[in-house]
């Protein structure tokens, strides 16, 4: 879906629909007070992971979940958080179906065990979850995917490709109805997939995977705060998500997979995967769109695309954004009380300023 504005490349400013985001952690407690307001600065809703500790399983679950979510809302923010369970090989169809008719869930998010942050409760065996899936084909609920495979013989940069061919496709053969998110996609593979998927599939793309390849979390030493899951990969699958995002394509859109971990366990023997964009993800895309040549793109990707797929409105308020000639400036960390949470750095200055 396009917006039908059109910018001149000496475009100074910009003001699109309020933003989406389609895929956040905000983890839960002390951390969630923390981050949450760095989201509702800018975003008017966001689909809510539910990798906590416990996971959000059931529909009572993410009643409780959503109820701590608006507690910690700052007192101006107007967000509505769009909330997701965790599927599990003993999670039940009418739960689910209950959930969903309900209001209360907007999608199902597939992990598969050991993909990522808090999985290893997720799914070993796609069959033992197929009466899940065949009752989300019948209603129209989403099905949110991290898209890799986990089997050890399988390269880590191979993954998601190998996830596409042996899982995510005999698996949209079986349920053709079935409506599916593949989410943060990294690779030349999802983007072509997606874009040839019809209008049952869609794909998020996160900011920080626009930005950075692998090389800037491993050549000149180690840096933590850019690794991620899944991990970025080399430069021309960086080149396709931007050539993807910024092309006008309604398959694709944002799902910035803003990630908080303290940086204890980011810089660490064993560290999280996750980068935290929420506080500048706007100012970042803008510059992205900007280099690319496609501002009159970024509504599309950031405000309309995902509503269209979720067959959600979109949202009645504007963001406004002006290039001016001093760098944008944001905290470097935000403090939580668990302790400090990097912000995402770019590398390079950008100049778009979200002004109202």
């Amino acid at each position: 879906m396009r917006s039908g504005l059109r910018y001149p490349a000496d475009m100074q400013k910009i003001t699109i629909r309020r933003p989406d985001d389609w895929h956040l952690h905000l983890r839960d407690g002390a951390m969630l007070r923390a981050v949450l307001p760095e989201t509702t600065r800018h975003f008017a809703r966001a689909i809510i992971m539910p990798n906590l500790v416990p996971p959000v399983v059931t529909a009572r679950d993410a009643l409780a979940y959503r109820e701590r979510i608006m507690a910690a809302l700052p007192e101006e923010a107007t967000f509505q958080p769009l909330m997701t369970l965790y599927l599990t090989e003993g999670t039940d169809p009418a739960d689910v179906a209950a959930a969903a008719a309900s209001g209360l869930v907007t999608a199902v998010k597939l992990y598969p065990a050991g993909a990522t942050t808090n999985s290893h409760g997720g799914v070993r065996d796609l069959a033992k979850v197929m009466p899940v899936l065949e009752k989300m084909a019948e209603i129209g609920l989403p099905l949110c995917t991290h898209g890799e495979v986990t089997t050890p013989e399988v390269d880590i940069f191979d993954r998601e490709a190998v996830f596409i061919d042996t899982v995510l496709a005999p698996l949209r053969r079986r349920l053709p109805d079935l409506r599916v998110v593949m989410e943060h996609i990294t690779t030349e593979e999802g983007v072509a997939y997606a874009a040839e998927g019809g209008d049952s599939l869609g794909a998020t793309i996160t900011t920080h995977h626009l930005i950075i390849n692998r090389n800037h979390i491993l050549a000149g030493g180690i840096r933590p705060h850019y690794y991620c899951l899944p991990v970025a990969k080399r430069e021309k699958h960086r080149l396709a998500l931007r050539r993807a995002a910024t092309s006008g394509s309604p398959r694709y859109f944002l799902g910035t997979d803003s990630a908080p971990h303290v940086d204890a366990l980011k810089e660490h023997a064993c560290g999280c995967a996750g980068c935290f964009t929420a506080t500048n993800t706007m100012s970042l895309l803008a510059h992205v769109f900007d280099e690319e040549g496609a501002l009159d793109r970024l509504e599309g990707f950031a405000s309309l695309n995902g509503p269209a797929f979720y067959r959600l409105p979109v949202n009645p308020g504007t963001v406004t954004l002006e290039k001016h000639a001093e760098p944008c400036t944001w905290p470097e960390k935000i403090q939580a009380e668990p302790g400090p949470v990097t912000v995402f750095q770019p590398g390079f200055p950008v100049h778009w300023h979200v002004v109202s």
